[in-house]
């Protein structure tokens, strides 16, 4: 699945990714592939994403919303 994960002043990620863990308002969750289409609140805390390397990846956010649809996440960070 893609994920982006975007603030208003620049793109912190773009890529294939096999596994997005998100920091929810009511506690961390998961996205995997063939997800069920969602959109949550975020709150600040990690990301933690598994690359098409098979590589994990942690990103700093500071709260936001995310859109899972069709194999896609898009997150938007403040």
């Amino acid at each position: 699945m893609t994920l982006e994960i975007i603030t208003p002043d620049q793109t912190l990620y773009t890529g294939k990714v096999s596994m997005v863990q998100m920091p929810g308002v009511d506690g961390l969750f998961a996205v995997l592939w063939n997800h069920a289409p969602m959109i949550a609140v975020l709150k600040k805390g990690r990301v933690k994403l598994r690359d098409d390397k098979d590589q994990l990846q942690y990103i700093e956010i500071k709260g936001g919303i995310v859109e899972v649809l069709n194999n896609k996440v898009l997150i938007l960070s403040e």
